[in-house]
């Protein structure tokens, strides 16, 4: 399930082929051995009311929480830039060898932020993982270094800076690994399966049957592309660009 949630158009393809499936056994074999009777009408139409509500609200309640992930994710790349921002400024505090250092380190490694964001390969994300591990090590060990030359309330102003830029890395990535869990998806494709089921079984008249069992599946389907494209931070359209990282890059002066 997580890998299917993480391909949007894929899951697409996936829950239109199997809402379209529902929809017609509705339609074709509910119908033909079980049909509504006037007096069972009401009940049906009441129990078909209450699964379409329940599928709309398990939807907005998912995209809700697929939207909230998504804002966590943007603010923690702006968090990121003004820690890394403010750290190289705060370099000047030390002095000039390893303000150097840690100015050098930290270009290095916000380019190396950029390029998180930006890349769609895995293989390269894990690349990504261990040069930021490494690079965090050097500019923990330059930032330590300088206040133990220098211990004084400026010196310590840099390696709580430092302390901020690694942190912010660390929140950023465990936005990035909170996704709607696979149980909430699996809820909503089975009450999407249901409700479509049910609406097979209700259309009666001939010339809107097809136009239905067209519409609701593709409504749904469409449905859970959106919370999949949105919640997916690195395979979806609408993802979390790195717009204040490049901005903090461009201004940084050049050596």
């Amino acid at each position: 399930m997580q890998q299917l949630v993480r391909h949007p158009i894929i899951l697409f393809v996936v829950s239109f082929v199997l809402m379209s499936m529902a929809a017609w056994i509705g339609s074709r074999f509910l119908r033909s051995r079980m049909p509504i009777d006037e007096d069972t009408r009401d009940d049906f139409k009441l129990v078909q009311s209450a699964t379409l509500t329940l599928l709309a609200l398990v939807i907005g309640f998912s995209l809700s929480m697929a939207v909230g992930r998504y804002d966590q994710r943007k603010n923690l790349e702006e968090e990121e830039a003004n820690a890394i921002g403010t750290e190289f400024i705060r370099a000047d505090l030390l002095a000039s060898s390893e303000a150097a250092e840690i100015r050098s380190l930290l270009a290095q490694y916000l380019m190396m932020r950029v390029e998180y964001y930006q890349t769609r390969d895995l293989n390269r994300v894990e690349q990504i993982n261990t040069a930021t591990a490494d690079l965090q090590n050097k500019l923990w060990a330059a930032a330590r270094g300088g206040a133990v030359k220098q211990p004084n309330p400026l010196s310590a102003l840099v390696v709580a800076g430092m302390n901020d830029v690694i942190n912010a890395q660390g929140y950023t990535q465990a936005a990035w690994w909170n996704r709607i869990p696979a149980a909430a998806w699996i809820l909503m494709i089975v009450i999407g399966l249901f409700a479509n089921l049910l609406v097979g079984y209700g259309v009666t008249h001939t010339d809107v049957k097809k136009r239905f069992l067209l519409v609701m599946p593709l409504t749904v389907s469409l449905s859970f592309l959106l919370i999949a494209d949105i919640d997916s931070p690195r395979n979806g359209v609408i993802r979390v660009a790195p717009q204040n990282l490049l901005s903090t890059a461009q201004s940084l002066p050049k050596p």
